[in-house]
């Protein structure tokens, strides 16, 4: 059953996914949509932030724009769903919610990078693009890497007036890793490790060799030979900044499953051990921490004994971040801004790692 009525708003498919829920009209419609398909609003709570839009790109496939559209024609004709009414709670009062968080925009600082190159991975989507997209606009040379062709062909398409080298490749191929550093040339900046992969959340008990050893190859091996390919040329220059991509899961043991958790302990030892050694040289060797992030890496759950531990860890997950604020994280400690920081594994997770 339906109420059709007249309900006009503002909500389109800019409105974030919080406004769309809290919305009389929108609520109703989109709590539908996610009900038709056996889910709830709660796995939209840690994404509450972001517009409805970007559902498409990274639901894998569960919201299309179509649907997209079906939700803001469906709002603007009236059709709204009738609902069972909530639970009767205690009132909040505004003091106590509070004013609203106001929205992180990003602040392009022109020129950061001019002179500068900087090889990022991982570069085709996610936190990766965004980082390299960051530091084109930010005037420097890109040596942007990823394993799609596609993908790199496409974010050189959308940024025409910016200085970037696409090579497509995989980062644990040592003949790959020679094609980035030669396209890189003589001069070698700065290094993104973006690159990575999620496992499937299992316990060290049922990982699978071919879960674990993917996991660690991308994850470790990649990182490393990246490293140990643009460090000789830092050297000779005196001079260098490199920021690998740990996780939360380098910090904690319930961020992910093992072969996961363990990769990016790892990474962070690859980083504190090469802050200490070439520190002295001009080289500083930092990590970020992301917790919740929006990207296409997709986490899957083939373990339930896995499922039941992470799931209930990630109760207290604050919101998503987009990739836009990791890679404001990852071009601070890139560029020479973070000239006194080296060794650090630097959490840019909202708080999770003092929850």
């Amino acid at each position: 059953m339906s109420n059709n009525i007249n309900n006009p708003n503002d909500l389109s498919g800019e409105s974030t996914i919080n406004t769309w829920l809290a919305d009389p009209a929108g609520g109703p419609v989109l709590r539908a949509t996610l009900a038709a398909g056996g889910q709830g609003a709660d796995s939209l709570r840690p994404v509450g932030k972001m517009a409805l839009n970007r559902l498409v790109e990274v639901s894998q496939g569960a919201f299309t724009q179509d649907m997209i559209d079906g939700l803001v024609q469906r709002v603007e004709s009236g059709d709204i769903p009738a609902e069972e009414p909530a639970p009767a709670s205690a009132p909040v009062s505004a003091a106590a919610a509070g004013p609203e968080v106001p929205v992180w925009v990003e602040k392009v600082t022109q020129g950061r990078f001019s002179g500068k190159t900087i090889i990022v991975t991982g570069a085709g989507s996610g936190i990766g693009r965004a980082t390299a997209s960051r530091v084109a606009r930010e005037g420097g040379r890109v040596i942007a890497v990823d394993i799609s062709a596609e993908r790199l062909r496409e974010f050189a398409a959308a940024l025409p007036e910016g200085n970037i080298v696409t090579v497509s490749g995989d980062i644990t191929d040592d003949d790959a890793v020679a094609a980035i550093v030669e396209a890189a040339g003589e001069r070698i900046d700065g290094l993104a490790n973006v690159a990575g992969v999620m496992d499937n959340m299992t316990p060290v008990h049922e990982v699978a060799d071919d879960v674990w050893n993917r996991v660690f190859n991308i994850n470790v091996n990649g990182t490393m030979k990246l490293m140990r390919a643009v460090v000789p040329t830092m050297l000779a220059q005196a001079q260098g900044s490199i920021v690998n991509v740990a996780s939360e899961a380098a910090l904690r043991g319930s961020a992910a499953g093992a072969a996961y958790t363990a990769s990016k302990h790892a990474v962070a030892g690859l980083t504190k051990s090469s802050a200490f050694m070439y520190g002295p040289s001009g080289i500083r060797v930092n990590a970020v921490a992301p917790g919740p992030v929006i990207t296409n890496i997709e986490a899957r759950f083939d373990s339930e004994l896995g499922a039941a531990r992470v799931r209930r860890a990630m109760a207290v997950l604050p919101d998503a971040a987009e990739a836009d604020a990791l890679a404001a994280s990852i071009t601070f400690l890139l560029s020479d801004d973070g000239v006194n920081v080296n060794g650090v594994i630097l959490p840019s997770d909202g708080g999770w790692s003092v929850a």
